[in-house]
């Protein structure tokens, strides 16, 4: 009887949670050939690979979700958003300091920087717009995909990343 009994808890117990649990489909693969960069009071620009590739290129190495170290390579938030007028270092103050970055992806995702996230005059963290890791292309989340070191969560980790919007709070 006690073992009918705690065989009956142990279906209770592992076998229906894990038959109503969500099941995450896999992402499914997007053509992005554009970054839109935009920039309130400054320009608006479209980008495509070849012209983020004229930027300097940065590499950090970061823990992915999974918790495996990664070497991650791309190009620096603020360079890209400093060429549509983005406002950084000293001139990075008084009024300024309440602009933020509005990461847009291709399934709808957003994530939010403070334009502060991105300045090392204020932080250590690097913010990089990622379209290798070790190396290789980011082809089944890519081509883009927002990396910042330093951050104990991932939510901000847009992948399929399609514009990158500053804003100023009011």
């Amino acid at each position: 009887m006690k073992l009918l009994v705690l065989f009956s808890l142990s279906i209770l117990l592992f076998v229906v949670p894990a038959l109503t649990q969500e099941k995450h489909e896999p992402m499914k693969a997007v053509s992005i050939t554009e970054l839109t960069v935009e920039v309130e009071g400054g320009k608006t620009l479209k980008m495509k690979a070849a012209d983020l590739a004229k930027l300097t290129r940065k590499e950090v190495k970061a823990k992915d979700h999974d918790g495996v170290e990664a070497t991650y390579s791309g190009y620096e938030l603020r360079e890209i958003l400093a060429g549509a007028g983005a406002k950084f270092g000293k001139d990075l103050r008084g009024p300024m300091i309440a602009q933020y970055l509005v990461v847009e992806a291709a399934d709808g995702y957003h994530a939010v920087y403070s334009l502060t996230d991105l300045d090392p005059d204020f932080t250590d963290k690097v913010v990089i717009l990622a379209d290798k890791r070790d190396g290789k292309d980011l082809e089944k989340i890519g081509p883009w995909q927002v990396i910042a070191t330093n951050e104990k969560k991932h939510a901000r980790w847009v992948r399929q990343v399609t514009a990158l919007k500053v804003k100023l709070a009011k």
